[in-house]
């Protein structure tokens, strides 16, 4: 009885909080989102649902406008997968009769027929079993599937034919019908904690004038409201309705914050907090990409650099303090920090993603403490007698072996240098903005003193290996003039190019 007992109370906890971080986006005049709903709408994808202005609504995987995300909300008290047959079983969602793909479908065809360009999204704590047709298909930018791949199985030997005649019959619909499902389609596995999503809920709540929820205990008002205001009949809302909802609650804070503009750039999207719902202005970076990787007609130096520099400079014009929020590769983080670089005067605010949820790092955050790790250096000579230095940052993560093992085809490096905290690698390792400003600066300053030594007119090239914060990579761009030239590599985390670092971004002196 507990166990049922706790599941149905985390699970509307969940759901509730997710409400919020949505709808409070309705107290903000410069937000996309226009209209949010909480338990209606079609039956079975009506845990929570978000409009938005058709003009500044999210783009899908194939760059078209959608006007309606359409959520599902499952959480599970313990670990778990599920496959693309679980989908189809009624039982695995705890329903009788309809599974969750068949509400999906209705939910789908139902958008389709009232002329909406919608997204219907499962959101979960489940995982796609590892052995399972659709953990290859669900691509990370969207979390939509890989229709090419899915639907390129011709054969009744084929996994993909076997996986698509199975929800062709429980769905009673051919092969056309099937694939304009699956483009709607999104399957997003969570990894946050319930705490993480309290806290992300308070930073909406936060931001738009809305007080936090009760400090210091296991569950809040904010959980139950949504489900007060359903048995009320209010369970739709707009900005004028839901200011009115919160004034009747009396849920502003005194001193609301005045609202800070933020300027988004994504190469990959989060699972559920998209930057287009929270930003004022967003360069949208994932049409260049396929999954974590860059399309091979397009080129990091000529075709994404001109279009980031291009939008950070005009954030730059319009704000001497301006915040950054970015889910994008550390290329393109370090990039950003080259436009604002240190000459600039701007103050950058970064929304750092953390384990506790987020938090807003800048290089004044807080006083810096000498107490806090810093930098051991250690330099290797490679024996190749070549000029150029490698450096491999393991902040987050130890990079040094998979450096040594990408620099076996590179004779034209002769030395590595690798810069560790002393208090070993991690993912809290960082502490804050101002921590991370400060490496940076003291790596920086290393590596100009080690170049300025090497006793040749022409600066030698370094190649830069980074497991770090986005943070510090912007705030290590800052220092582009002197880190020039330099080349900076991706790891391939899926392993589908080798699984070690690929070449990225490269920046010459005169560039």
């Amino acid at each position: 009885m507990t166990q049922a007992v706790n599941t149905t109370r985390y699970g509307q906890a969940f759901q509730a909080r997710i409400f919020w971080t949505y709808a409070a986006k309705l107290l903000s005049s410069t937000t996309a989102v226009r209209r949010v709903g909480f338990e209606s709408g079609p039956r079975g994808f009506d845990d929570v649902w978000v409009e938005y202005d058709p003009s500044r609504g999210l783009l899908d995987q194939f760059g078209r406008r959608l006007q309606v995300e359409r959520f599902q909300c499952k959480w599970h008290v313990g670990n778990g997968t599920f496959t693309h047959v679980d989908l189809t079983d009624p039982k695995y969602s705890g329903a009788t009769t309809t599974s969750l793909l068949q509400r999906a479908r209705d939910a789908h065809l139902s958008d389709q027929s009232g002329g909406f360009a919608s997204r219907i999204r499962l959101m979960t704590n489940h995982r796609v079993h590892l052995e399972d047709v659709l953990h290859k298909l669900v691509e990370q930018q969207h979390h939509t599937l890989k229709l090419d791949e899915f639907f390129q199985g011709t054969t009744k030997q084929s996994k993909y034919w076997l996986a698509r005649e199975v929800w062709k019959q429980h769905l009673k619909v051919d092969e056309a019908e099937l694939r304009a499902f699956c483009e709607r389609l999104a399957l997003t596995s969570v990894s946050e904690s319930l705490d993480d999503f309290r806290q992300r809920m308070n930073e909406a709540l936060h931001s738009y004038g809305l007080k936090p929820s009760e400090p210091g205990s296991s569950s809040t008002s904010y959980d139950q409201l949504p489900y007060d205001w359903l048995a009320q009949g209010r369970n739709e809302f707009d900005a004028k309705s839901f200011r009115e909802a919160c004034g009747d609650e009396m849920l502003f804070a005194d001193q609301a914050p005045p609202p800070a503009k933020v300027f988004g750039v994504k190469s990959f999207e989060h699972g559920f907090d998209r930057l287009e719902a929270r930003c004022d202005e967003v360069l949208n970076l994932l049409p260049e990409f396929s999954d974590r990787y860059l399309r091979p007609e397009f080129t990091w130096e000529k075709d994404l650099l001109p279009k980031l520099n291009a939008f950070i400079r005009s954030a730059g014009q319009k704000e001497q303090r301006l915040r950054l929020a970015m889910d994008t590769h550390l290329t393109l983080a370090f990039a950003a920090g080259t436009v604002l670089d240190t000459k600039s005067g701007k103050i950058v605010e970064l929304e750092q993603r953390t384990r506790g949820g987020a938090a807003i790092w800048a290089a004044d955050d807080v006083p810096v403490d000498p107490t806090w790790p810093s930098w051991k250096f250690s330099e290797f000579d490679l024996e190749t007698g070549g000029a150029e230095v490698a450096v491999a940052v393991s902040i987050t993560r130890t990079t040094e072996q998979q450096v040594r093992a990408d620099l076996l085809g590179k004779p034209s490096v002769g030395r590595l240098v690798v810069a560790s905290l002393a208090s070993g690698a991690s993912q809290a390792a960082v502490l804050n903005g101002a921590h991370a400003d400060q490496l940076a600066d003291r790596l920086a300053n290393h590596l100009k003193d080690l170049r300025s030594g090497a006793g040749t007119a022409v600066r030698p090239a370094l190649h830069l290996f980074m497991a770090a914060p986005y943070s510090f990579a912007f705030f290590l761009g800052r220092h582009i003039k002197v880190l020039k030239p330099v080349t900076l590599y991706e790891f391939d985390f899926d392993g589908e190019r080798g699984g070690g670092y690929v070449p990225s971004l490269t920046m010459a002196v005169g560039s």
